[in-house]
């Protein structure tokens, strides 16, 4: 298994990949992330990909699945890292990654979890949701 160690920091979930992810280790990262998210009440995710060099259509898609899952619990994911490689190779495979916000750095994606955290805030006290 990758190395993938998951802190809370706030009300946000820091996910660090340390190492290429195989398969196996985006189905366990999603599920670790599901179950922290629903234990801790976290409202977001901030996913550091800076170490990963390729990705095919599976992490692609695990990617989505994973924002898409944090959504379902209430949270809001953010990507930083990404490099050019993975994003043109994203791109090529057609994957869209809906839901999926990114940020170059962890401070930038620190940072925009935070604008949606006070975002959903004000919405909250104005009873919108």
């Amino acid at each position: 298994m990758a190395r993938v160690p998951i802190i809370r920091l706030g009300q946000a979930l820091i996910a660090m990949v340390l190492e290429e992810l195989r398969d196996s280790d985006a189905l366990e990262l999603q599920e670790e992330l599901g179950a922290l998210l629903e234990r801790t009440g976290a409202r977001g995710v901030l996913l550091d990909l800076s170490v990963v060099e390729t990705v095919d259509s599976f992490l692609g898609r695990m990617f989505h699945d994973i924002a898409s899952m944090a959504r379902l619990l209430g949270g809001t994911t953010i990507v930083v890292g990404i490099q050019p490689a993975v994003a043109v190779t994203l791109v090529e495979l057609g994957l869209e990654l809906k839901g999926v916000h990114t940020a170059l750095t962890v401070e930038q994606g620190l940072a925009r979890l935070g604008r949606s955290f006070a975002r959903q805030d004000r919405l909250d006290r104005h009873g919108r949701r």
